[in-house]
Parts: structure tokens; C-alpha cells; sequence
């Protein structure tokens, strides 16, 4: 089941979130993942539209939104290719007809998995964060 994400949510998307992004990004030094969790408990998640992915009474899984940017979508790496991203991906494209995301160029997996999704590369920068190369990728309903 796919609902609005609550505040009772927030450890476990947190947790999801840092967990997910140390597998998928272990290009990128873990300390920084660190830093960032307090960002997206205070900054991020409060201005997204954040759902999350619920099965048998736990969070597996959640996308949040920014206006039309998909800021984050991530699975608990337990549940990773069971289909939860391509449900929580589905929802956030019912939301809004065109999507766009960043994903780094060394993250492969995601860059396969938006490609097979409808998304395709719109332009090349440099993430100010990290100085990793990315992707901007976008999605356009017909």
C-alpha cells in the first residue's frame, strides 16, 4: 500500500534513506551521508510530498516530491527488486505528468532503472555537493 507519509514515518524513512544511499552510492565517502541526515529530517522531506510504501505495517520504501522533482525515491536494500520502486515510481508519476530527478553517473542501477522507467538524460552537471558527475533525467507522460 502506497499513503501520505506522517511524522510517525520519519526514523524509518530516515533510516531507509541513509542505508539505501550508502549501498546504492559507495563511491561517496559515508561520513557525508551522516552529515546529511538531519538535512533531510529539518530542510527536505518537510517542503516534499513524501509517500511511503507499506506492507504488513512496515515502511519498505518512499518518494518524495518536490513541485515536479522527484528529490528521492528509495527501497530498504532487504526489499530492493521486489517491485516497491516501480510502485512508488508509478504513484509519483499519477501525481504529476512530467518528472525530473538528478542521479549520479556512477550509480548505474538507478540510471538503468529510470531509463526503463520512460525517463531519459536532458543534460550532464556536477553535484555542488559532492563533485560528482550526474545525470538530469526527465519523464513526460503521453
Amino acid at each position: 500500500m502506497i499513503r501520505t507519509f506522517t511524522a510517525a514515518d520519519m526514523d524509518t524513512v530516515l533510516s531507509i534513506w541513509l542505508t539505501a544511499s550508502l549501498k546504492a552510492h559507495d563511491f561517496i565517502a559515508s561520513d557525508f551521508w551522516q552529515s546529511q541526515v538531519e538535512n533531510m529530517r529539518s530542510l527536505y522531506l518537510p517542503v516534499s510530498d513524501v509517500h511511503v510504501y507499506e506492507d504488513h505495517g512496515a515502511v519498505k520504501g518512499f518518494y518524495a516530491l518536490y513541485e515536479n522533482q522527484l528529490a528521492a525515491i528509495f527501497v530498504t536494500p532487504e526489499a530492493q527488486g521486489q517491485g516497491i520502486g516501480k510502485a512508488l515510481l508509478n504513484h509519483a508519476k499519477m501525481q504529476h505528468k512530467m518528472l525530473s530527478l538528478n542521479v549520479y553517473q556512477r550509480n548505474q542501477a538507478s540510471y538503468q532503472f529510470y531509463l526503463s522507467q520512460g525517463f531519459q538524460v536532458t543534460a550532464e552537471s556536477t553535484d555542488e555537493h559532492t563533485g560528482e558527475a550526474e545525470w538530469q533525467m526527465a519523464f513526460c507522460a503521453s
